[in-house]
């Protein structure tokens, strides 16, 4: 693969909009099994790199890949369907929303319902059931009040964004068998963490993550950041180059299937 003809093409924000059809289509951990709505596979550099090598040949994916592939899917919907109707609530909540942002958020929800109307469609092609919307409680039993809260709203419009971004990434390499939803589920990250940086940026955070803090954000959302620390990359110590806080935010980090349904778990009742 011609990676620099790869993100030519994912520079492309029109592939939701203009070729959808080429498809033919947070520390209560002991809930989890209870309240994750799918089950996917944890993802480490080596399994990246077997699923990448064997996706630069013309062999038909195995039964392995081919659920791995949907797994990722499931988890991206489970996802998605969270942050849709989070956002759907809010600019349908009267005066949560200051008239000054709603228009970002009205923008960052039709992105949302894009994404399900998409992964619902994508599933569907391969021959297998979209997940079921979950039933969401976005005060994590009690530890959050997002809908009479604006300041908390961003807090968890901001721990929903950066979740999303590090569990694309997490599933990329179990979605390299299909490379047409490969460049979809980048584009969707591309997206995602274009809308993390916007709303870190409306609670005047930086639009990055640096070491394993959030930025201003409360202790239950830790498992959104948890391991952003890392500052060794292929070898390479970029914390004695840049800093411990440059070097860890220059390589964001991805969350394994499992961490991030763990933490969607906090918000399914």
């Amino acid at each position: 693969m011609n990676i620099l003809k790869l993100l030519d093409k994912l520079s492309d924000d029109s592939f939701f909009t203009k070729q959808t059809s080429r498809l033919d289509n947070l520390s209560d951990l002991t809930s989890f099994g209870k309240k994750a709505a799918i089950a996917a596979i944890p993802l480490g550099l080596g399994s990246f790199m077997a699923t990448s090598a064997k996706a630069e040949t013309k062999t038909e994916p195995t039964l392995a890949m081919k659920s791995a592939l949907t797994d990722a899917l499931q988890l991206a919907l489970t996802l998605e369907y969270l942050e849709d109707e989070y956002y759907k609530i809010g600019l349908a909540t009267a005066n949560l929303i200051p008239a000054s942002d709603k228009v970002v958020f009205q923008q960052i929800s039709k992105h949302e319902a894009a994404h399900v109307t998409f992964l619902k469609s994508t599933l569907t092609s391969l021959g297998t059931a979209p997940v079921a919307k979950p039933t969401f409680d976005f005060t994590a039993n009690g530890a959050f009040t997002p809908f009479t809260n604006y300041q908390q709203f961003l807090t968890l419009a901001q721990a929903f964004e950066d979740t999303g971004v590090r569990a694309y990434k997490g599933q990329a390499g179990n979605v390299m068998s299909n490379k047409d939803v490969l460049q979809a589920a980048l584009q969707i990250h591309s997206v995602e963490a274009r809308h993390a940086s916007m709303v870190r940026r409306m609670r005047a955070n930086k639009g990055w993550i640096e070491l394993a803090n959030g930025g201003n954000m409360p202790a239950a959302t830790n498992p959104v950041y948890n391991g952003e620390d890392v500052t060794m990359q292929a070898g390479f110590n970029t914390a004695t180059a840049f800093g411990a806080a440059a070097g860890s935010a220059a390589y964001d980090e991805i969350l394994t299937g499992t961490e991030a349904t763990a933490i969607a778990s906090l918000f399914i009742d």
